[in-house]
């Protein structure tokens, strides 16, 4: 049995959560979601969906305080979040505690090392899940496609194998890289196909496929996607890239984006580290994305209107 910190327990955060408990980890969940904890807390978590249906007793938290050292680490916040989420973690750290940051989109794995260090760190990768928040302590998931990690720096192949076997023994299967650029790059290009697309018009990753006029936009952010990739020397081993995210979002036809759920919550999105990260990634090897740009400049707008918090 490992000890597992879960900082960011969200909708996927408490999917990770939920199935490692059930199979026997010890497993701690930290959301600033106050109701979110409580429920789990008094009621146990349940976590239905593509995994099955199970209700698990977990410990609960809305702060790292009282956790102690940890045997894996996993910050699953949103990206805007993983600056403050790498300093609530240094109490759990020891020695031998291996740190997994998953986050969308890029950047955000330079700014986890910054703080904790780069030899305890791995950056992971995870999509296909379609996970929502059906109410607090009770989340729900279409799918659970891919999990890959990869070593920042440092991390010893030993330590990033036995936190992938955590989630192996929990039912996810796991693949480990060593072109971490190749394994954030091949997870983006689903994201900046479906996300703003979605956010702006509301469907469901099947409903856009459907559209002719939302596939039209969602799939010309792909192709800028790949087209920067490729000048970038980025290799992307999904062959035809259309059909790839066709394929990965043919089995999760049901799922809403994480930014949509955003928007709809009146929470701010992911937008500047996922389609926005295509433009400003393009810009240093002179390739223009104005599909990605103009969606980009879209969603900042509709937030613009989000009332204050």
């Amino acid at each position: 049995m490992a000890k597992v910190a879960i900082v960011g327990c969200g909708a996927m955060g408490s999917v990770y959560a939920a199935l490692m408990v059930d199979a026997g980890h010890e497993v701690h969940a930290v959301t600033l979601w106050e109701d979110h904890a409580a429920a789990m807390a008094k009621h146990g978590l349940r976590v239905e969906g593509a995994s099955g249906d199970r209700t698990v007793p977990i410990h609960a938290w809305t702060s790292t305080t009282e956790i102690g050292p940890c045997d894996l680490v996993i910050i699953a916040t949103k990206a805007f979040d993983v600056e403050a989420a790498a300093r609530s973690v240094l109490p759990l750290l020891a020695a031998h505690t291996a740190v997994q940051t998953i986050q969308n989109g890029l950047g955000s794995a330079e700014r986890v090392a910054a703080i904790i260090g780069p030899d305890q760190l791995a950056v992971g990768v995870v999509g296909g899940f379609g996970a929502s928040l059906r109410a607090p302590g009770h989340i729900h998931h279409n799918g659970m496609e891919m999990i890959r990690f990869g070593a920042h720096a440092g991390l010893p192949r030993a330590a990033l194998e036995a936190s992938a076997a955590i989630w192996e023994s929990a039912g996810f299967r796991v693949q480990l890289f060593e072109d971490l650029r190749q394994m954030v790059w091949e997870k983006l290009i689903m994201n900046v196909t479906f996300s703003a697309t979605s956010a702006l018009t509301g469907m469901t990753i099947g409903e856009i496929m459907d559209d002719a006029s939302a596939w039209q936009v969602a799939s010309g952010c792909t192709r800028e996607a790949v087209a920067v990739a490729q000048a970038a020397g980025i290799r992307l081993e999904v062959g035809d890239p259309i059909e790839h995210v066709r394929k990965l979002g043919g089995k999760i036809r049901a799922a809403r984006p994480s930014m949509l759920l955003d928007y709809l919550a009146g929470r701010r999105c992911e937008i500047d580290v996922i389609n926005g990260s295509i433009p400003r990634e393009g810009a240093k090897v002179g390739v223009a994305a104005p599909v990605n740009a103009t969606l980009v400049a879209l969603v900042k707008a509709r937030e613009a209107g989000f009332p204050a918090h």
